[in-house]
């Protein structure tokens, strides 16, 4: 399995349920398929650089997960289809973060 990071923008008009229905069924395609969402990450709404479908905010969502091609497929294809998704973009995850414990965070200075 790769790790890959997508980041899509939903339409700013959907209500605050609606974006996280949205994000729990973007999870569950990718694992029903046997992959593993590292991270999700709600952004909210920001400007967009550009107007799209003549809607000037979106609502921001990255989602950081290990899969394969077939995840990969199935992802665009029903974000290509879904009328509330604005824009997508899935690339690979050169560096992909482990979370780190909170405990071991803080013991990397020592003390003398």
């Amino acid at each position: 399995m790769r790790a890959y990071e997508c980041v899509y923008i939903l339409d700013p008009t959907l209500e605050e349920l609606a974006v996280k229905e949205k994000t729990e069924k973007f999870n569950e395609i990718v694992t029903s398929r046997g992959g593993t969402v590292r991270k999700v990450d709600l952004w909210g709404k920001r400007k967009l650089a550009y107007p799209i479908a003549k809607r000037f905010e979106g609502s921001y969502i990255l989602m950081c997960f290990d899969g394969d091609n077939e995840i990969l497929n199935e992802l665009n294809r029903v974000y290509r289809f879904d009328d509330m998704v604005l824009r997508h973009l899935i690339v690979i995850d050169e560096n992909p973060v482990t979370e780190q414990p909170a405990e071991s965070a803080g013991e990397t200075e020592e003390t003398g």
